[in-house]
């Protein structure tokens, strides 16, 4: 049986995240990557990535829904997903969650993995951080989710940013515990 997995990419930057992440879960034989991309992230990726982007990733979903589309069957409780990642989240679609404003696809799904119990991922994209997006991310994680700001770990010894956008993307997916071995091997000091 697959797993149903939804990617929402929001407009901050970092979008060669999103996009490793979705590579990573189309990997899995028994993964169905459910897509839904943000109009902010859509100009976002076409920036930092290239205008082919967008299209390669939905080519390598399941499905791909659009943001105004609220009745996607992503939006419903009833259809069962392992969890979310948002990634990259902005402080916009933070905010949304954590208030609970479903006006998009994107955050009516998270809003979703919430009520469901399921698992839901912020790479929280932004800096410096100011109080509202601080008290964002408690109101996130007292609800469920797993705020994790995109920040590397150099004490792997990346020999490239791609090596840090691997590490960060698949540290996400391990999160969704889809895998009796993670994805980043445990660090043995």
């Amino acid at each position: 049986m697959m797993r149903r997995v939804i990617l929402g990419m929001s407009g901050a930057s970092g979008a060669a995240i999103g996009l490793q992440v979705g590579r990573l879960l189309t990997a899995m034989d028994d993964v169905e990557l459910h897509l839904v991309v943000t109009s902010a992230a859509r100009r976002t990726i076409a920036h930092e990535a290239g205008n082919d982007a967008l299209g390669r990733l939905i080519g390598l979903a399941a499905h791909f829904h659009s943001e105004s589309d609220i009745g996607a069957s992503i939006g419903s409780g009833s259809f069962r997903t392992v969890g979310m990642i948002v990634a990259p989240c902005s402080m916009r679609s933070l905010a949304a969650i954590s208030t609970g404003i479903t006006d998009n696809l994107l955050t009516r799904a998270a809003d979703v993995q919430l009520k469901e119990r399921r698992r839901l991922v912020l790479l929280a994209r932004e800096t410096p951080l100011h109080l509202g997006h601080l008290r964002n991310m408690v109101a996130v994680t007292e609800m469920g989710a797993v705020v994790m700001p995109p920040v590397p770990s150099f004490y792997r010894n990346p020999a490239n940013v791609e090596d840090l956008v691997a590490h960060i993307a698949a540290r996400a997916v391990d999160l969704l515990g889809l895998t009796d071995a993670p994805l980043i091997p445990e660090w043995r000091g």
